[in-house]
């Protein structure tokens, strides 16, 4: 069966607000090239990043919060560094860092044996950066992502995924999931006090059902509302978004925090930690500034993470964990591609505990194999 010359596609034309997202059914059909797998996506989960990039929050002209732009974006921004790679973004983009789905074509040097495999990707992409350390592509960032009915990718970082689980489940994973398992790897997590913010939200509860998983007793912040989800997927407290942490903890009373809030809460947040604890951040949608007194971090031997760049065995290990059945996202609710928009103002909102996830149409039926693409044939 031949693949088809175009497809559906939500195309991001620039930085801004909800009316820079433009889906067409128009859209080429990428190519793969050497080393690359074409994956007929079967869904893809939306995340922060998204909306982030989308309004170019990461530029460091932008002081406040996500929530402050997330639908009309900023007025105000530097679009040379709106991007996590903190250089200029290229429009139309496709973003959409989680992809779920099937091999439908390989390029050059791939195995045509791939073709029709279940896969992810990984969403922090080192392959175009050659393996350096420290340096990344983000799927959807610096190359086009999920939000279409297919997307390329590194053969090398496309993991086969053998599960019984729906592709809305599974395109939960890669962002959310790889983030909070990430900060866990690099704080060392362990059987120990550790305290989770934004918990109830996609990374926030990976990071719960992960630190669980670890042996680690968790507090977690998150809104009354959506507090019983939250200890029903493996933490032993909740905390109400706003309340007075250190009041409710006392001070040097957690081992560890992982926080994808950030913004004014920081300062408490090193206080609750006990001397040689552990502070890991790959988020804040609370706000990008914080105030903090250094005399706590060295006083206290304190150690700080920035979590981004992600060691090989994070991604490896997620794989693991589903194939055993060690975890489970939630997906609170799914969306035609279409719908995006929409999608994306609900996940604003943060009525939804979990995940929400777009479902492209489907392109391909089960069970056919498309001819391989080679490089010379992509040319």
């Amino acid at each position: 069966m031949s693949l088809p010359e175009v497809m559906a596609a939500a195309l991001l034309t620039g930085h801004g607000g909800l009316d820079k997202l433009d889906y067409r059914t128009d859209v080429p059909v990428p190519h793969p090239g050497a080393g690359e797998v074409l994956i007929e996506v079967a869904a893809a989960a939306l995340n922060n990043t998204d909306i982030n990039t989308r309004i170019g929050w990461y530029s460091k002209a932008v002081e406040a919060a996500t929530s402050a732009g997330g639908t009309a974006g900023f007025s105000t921004l530097t679009a040379s560094d709106a991007a996590w790679s903190g250089e200029a973004m290229e429009f139309p983009r496709i973003q959409g860092a989680d992809v779920c789905g099937r091999i439908a074509a390989v390029g050059e040097g791939v195995s045509v044996e791939r073709i029709g495999e279940r896969v992810l990707v990984r969403n922090m992409l080192r392959t175009y950066v050659g393996y350096r350390p420290f340096e990344c592509w983000t799927l959807g960032g610096e190359c086009d992502g999920g939000f279409a009915q297919f997307a390329v990718a590194p053969d090398r970082e496309t993991h086969t995924v053998r599960s019984d689980w729906s592709d809305a489940e599974l395109a939960a994973i890669p962002c959310a999931y790889s983030t909070a398992e990430n900060m866990l790897h690099r704080a060392r997590v362990g059987a120990e006090r550790v305290l989770v913010t934004g918990a109830s939200g996609g990374v926030g509860l990976a990071a719960v059902q992960l630190a669980k998983r670890r042996g680690a007793t968790v507090i977690a912040v998150c809104s009354s509302a959506k507090a019983a989800q939250v200890l029903a997927e493996g933490a032993v407290l909740t905390l109400d978004r706003g309340a007075d942490l250190v009041h409710a903890l006392g001070p040097n009373s957690v081992d560890v925090v992982i926080d994808i809030v950030g913004g004014s809460q920081t300062a408490d947040l090193l206080d609750l930690l006990r001397p040689g604890g552990r502070y890991a951040i790959a988020g804040a949608i609370g706000g990008p500034l914080a105030e903090i007194d250094l005399r706590t971090v060295y006083l206290k031997d304190l150690s700080l993470f920035g979590c981004t760049f992600q060691d090989d065995e994070v991604f490896d290990n997620l794989v693991g964990y589903i194939e055993r059945n060690e975890i489970r996202p939630i997906v609170s609710k799914t969306y035609p591609l279409s719908a995006i928009a929409e999608a994306q103002e609900d996940f604003l909102s943060k009525q939804h505990t979990g995940k929400l996830v777009l479902l492209p149409p489907s392109v391909l039926r089960a069970g056919t194999t498309p001819d391989t693409i080679t490089t010379e044939a992509a040319q």
